[in-house]
């Protein structure tokens, strides 16, 4: 047999990447960490690149959104966050259970919803009824539901594979869709990927090689078009509270106020 074939994400919609990131450890994410829960306590939230869910959801369960949405390329990462979903609410309705199998877990959550009329977990607000996944290019095309806005914007390890696919075009639409859909005071959270990470996946496409070449606005600089272009009127640098990452994935972080 030959050697396990690499996959290849030209949108980073990478299957295991939270894996990559973190191990197995969801919960305990480093980003999250350095987040307030002020920001996000019975606010309106959207999660641009959710790939399979688990930074939304914790997001979700740790700060009490009032709604949190999650859009990403590929349908297939939206069906395994869907199916990640299910799977924590499920273990918040009962922890004593090791069954996995995906039906067992949707009749058991809308059978409790059918008997009780209550929410499945017990003590909080039900994330059915807060946690959403939708596919959607953020870019190119998609919009949000019934003109919603939002008090949060999360755009996590996203903005490289918007560069290289979009080039400086696509990443300036992402900046200027943000500011749109924010409400005024609302804060967008971003967390870039640097320059030197762009090298390995140059050639993942043609138009990611052809972008590549032409890229004028490396990550250090996203900062300044934020504020000074794009009219955001402060930054944070969460980082410097940020420990536990694994070795390369020591990114900065960065809050921006509308």
């Amino acid at each position: 047999m030959g050697n396990k074939k690499k996959e290849v994400a030209i949108f980073g919609n990478y299957r295991n990447y939270y894996g990559y990131r973190v191990g197995q450890s969801f919960d305990e994410d480093p980003r999250v960490k350095v987040m307030k829960r002020e920001w996000f306590e019975g606010k309106d939230c959207l999660d641009i690149g959710c790939n399979s869910g688990w930074i939304t959801i914790t997001v979700a369960k740790k700060f009490g959104c009032r709604s949190i949405l999650g859009i990403d390329i590929d349908g297939d990462r939206i069906e395994d966050a869907q199916w990640t979903l299910r799977k924590v609410v499920r273990a918040s309705v009962t922890s004593k259970s090791t069954n996995t199998d995906k039906n067992a877990d949707e009749s058991l959550i809308e059978e409790k919803r059918d008997n009780s009329g209550n929410s499945p977990l017990s003590g909080e607000k039900d994330l059915l009824d807060v946690v959403s996944f939708q596919k959607g290019n953020f870019v190119q095309n998609w919009h949000p539901p019934e003109k919603t806005t939002y008090h949060v914007i999360l755009c996590l390890s996203v903005s490289k594979w918007i560069h290289l696919n979009w080039g400086d075009d696509g990443l300036i639409t992402l900046f200027q869709r943000v500011w749109t859909l924010l409400k005024p005071g609302g804060i967008f959270i971003l967390e870039p990927q640097p320059w030197s990470s762009y090298y390995n996946n140059r050639t993942v496409s043609e138009e990611a090689s052809a972008n590549y070449k032409n890229i004028e606005i490396p990550p250090e600089d996203f900062q300044y078009v934020l504020l000074d272009k794009i009219g955001f009127r402060r930054v944070e640098n969460l980082t410097s509270s940020l420990t536990g990452t694994q070795p390369g994935f020591n990114r900065p972080i960065l809050a921006f106020w509308k």
